[in-house]
């Protein structure tokens, strides 16, 4: 349980990094506001066509009796409002790290080349574009996973008690991890781990994985919250994959969870 509190302690260095680099805090902001933009959009395009989606996705129950129509419906309503904020807080992170990339990239380097005793950073040696392809890619392959867990989630909020309860509590550890995973990547793809090794990574370490991604889950359910809180999440996830591969840090202190060894191919 230790490593909860260890996790959410990384996302905190990574917002107090940010509050003293006044510059690459702001040119992070720039590819969240312009993600949050157009994620607004589409969730008011939500609110106004949910109940006509609704109503053609149940046409089998046009005839039943008021209130049962009604009931039925609302929930179902609100089913889907929960799944696509579901998939809005995973999507919102893989869409903004691709949209600004180099942004990240370069604040990623930076907290690398501060935190290193001798001022280097990790570098991959590839092409930016191809980077752009590796790391779309790999958010593709994240996404069909999130898809998955998504689907089966929605379905399970149709068990009485436990779809109302348990469900959501899993939803947001699931978030969480994935969240985590797509942060620590900017990092850990500039040090050549595959996305296979990344994850075997993070479950090896899944309680410190969930202290820094679950409380930035909660956070991005708040409007504007997570595009101010991005630059710092990268920064503190960057931070977290440091400690996660056993680097020196450059005042020789080290995480006190003990860390792990990347993954051999």
């Amino acid at each position: 349980m230790r490593d909860l509190g260890v996790g959410f302690g990384y996302l905190m260095k990574g917002q107090r990094w940010v509050g003293r680099h006044g510059r690459a805090y702001g040119l992070g902001l720039l590819p969240g506001l312009v993600t949050f933009v157009l994620y607004v959009g589409a969730l008011i395009g939500l609110i106004y066509g949910a109940d006509n989606l609704t109503a053609w996705a149940t046409p089998f129950a046009d005839d039943w009796d008021s209130p049962w129509l009604g009931l039925f419906r609302g929930a179902l309503t609100a089913l889907l409002f929960a799944l696509a904020l579901f998939l809005a807080v995973i999507t919102f992170t893989a869409v903004t790290l691709l949209v600004g990339q180099p942004f990240y990239e370069n604040l990623s380097e930076r907290v690398d080349r501060s935190e290193s005793p001798d001022g280097t950073a990790p570098e991959s040696g590839l092409p930016l574009m191809r980077e752009l392809w590796i790391s779309a890619r790999d958010s593709v392959r994240v996404l069909a996973r999130v898809l998955l867990y998504a689907v089966l989630l929605f379905a399970c909020g149709f068990i009485p008690v436990i779809g109302q309860t348990v469900v959501p509590v899993i939803g947001f550890c699931v978030s969480g991890f994935f969240l985590a995973g797509e942060l620590t990547a900017v990092a850990l793809q500039r040090r050549g781990i595959e996305l296979k090794q990344r994850r075997t990574l993070l479950r090896g370490r899944r309680l410190l994985t969930l202290g820094f991604g679950v409380p930035l889950t909660l956070a991005f359910l708040v409007p504007l919250v997570a595009v101010f809180l991005m630059p710092g999440a990268v920064a503190g996830a960057t931070l977290m994959a440091r400690d996660l591969l056993d680097e020196p840090s450059a005042d020789g202190s080290g995480d006190a969870a003990t860390p792990l060894s990347p993954p051999t191919a």
